[in-house]
């Protein structure tokens, strides 16, 4: 019943039987018919379907909470025994918005440091496919936003607030003010995180309450990418602060608060609400409550 049940949340995530099957590693028709024979076993129909997959009945969709439950019950469980016997060992898969990236390394290397048997895979998603990696069991835990949208049924660690930058190179405008307004960097062209990234749309918020900002001038779902146009002296962004400390300023880039910046959204670390948790999960989750003393979340 467990692979079963395994592989209709590998059908959830594909949205596709062959897909799903490749990712289950079995065939096709072995797949297709191993989620018949859970129709059968129910008495219900799960999936709509033709020549291809289509959605999921209201039946289904229930019985796919259900499996996503006692999946991860059965995981935890199978984790938790194998760390009584050989201490916490395994594999944590972790999904990070792009601005919380480059601190991911301040709650892995720790970790790491305390559980040295463990190893990880960092992701970098929006925080909407992060909530979703979630509840479909794709990733262990995510660094996202926790207070400015709406993030479901899961177990949060605010970390830190997020103070927002002006990077602009010094003979930039405005490059050799002490501070600027939300106003005045509305009126520069600039380079910022596209628009399905809640940083964006934090910053939009911003930007749209201070007046009638300029279209930015080049976009992208990567950090890296807006701070190599930035380092080229001929760019401006505006960034987290810990961000910009974090990838290093030049001599010639300068990172100018934003007066009256009083959003200040939470990063915090994000797990399935779910008791027990897994050891690994429960490990993280101890080292973030650490991290956060050190950064502290006014």
């Amino acid at each position: 019943m467990i692979d079963k049940l395994e592989f209709l949340i590998a059908l959830a995530q594909e949205k596709h039987f062959g897909r799903a099957a490749e990712a289950s590693r079995v065939a096709q028709p072995t797949f297709s018919a191993a989620i018949k024979q859970l129709e059968d076993t129910l008495g219900v129909l799960l999936v709509n379907r033709g020549a291809r997959f289509h959605s999921f009945t209201p039946e289904g969709e229930r019985v796919l909470e259900w499996a996503r439950r006692i999946v991860g019950d059965s995981r935890a469980m199978r984790q938790e025994i194998r760390a009584l016997k050989h201490g916490l060992a395994g594999h944590l898969k972790i999904a990070a918005v792009p601005t919380a990236l480059a601190m991911v390394a301040s709650l892995t290397t720790p970790f790491r440091q305390r559980h040295p048997e463990v190893t990880f895979t960092i992701v970098s998603r929006n925080s909407v496919e992060i909530l979703g990696l979630l509840e479909n069991l794709e990733i262990d835990a995510g660094l996202t936003y926790v207070d400015n949208e709406p993030i479901g049924k899961v177990q949060t660690v605010p970390l830190y607030r997020e103070h927002y930058v002006l990077l602009t190179s010094a003979d930039a405008p405005l490059g050799d003010r002490d501070s600027v307004t939300w106003a005045e960097v509305g009126k520069i062209p600039l380079c910022l995180l596209t628009q399905d990234m809640q940083n964006r749309r934090i910053v939009d918020h911003m930007l749209r309450a201070a007046g009638e900002p300029t279209p930015p001038t080049l976009e992208s779902n990567s950090m890296i990418v807006l701070f190599a146009h930035v380092r080229t002296g001929r760019w401006a962004s505006v960034m987290p602060a810990k961000l910009a400390d974090t990838l290093g300023l030049t001599q010639t880039i300068r990172a100018i608060p934003i007066a009256g910046d009083e959003t200040h959204p939470t990063i915090g670390l994000v797990v399935p609400h779910r008791e027990p948790m897994t050891p690994q999960t429960a490990a993280l989750v101890v080292e973030a409550k650490l991290l956060a003393q050190t950064l502290g979340v006014p």
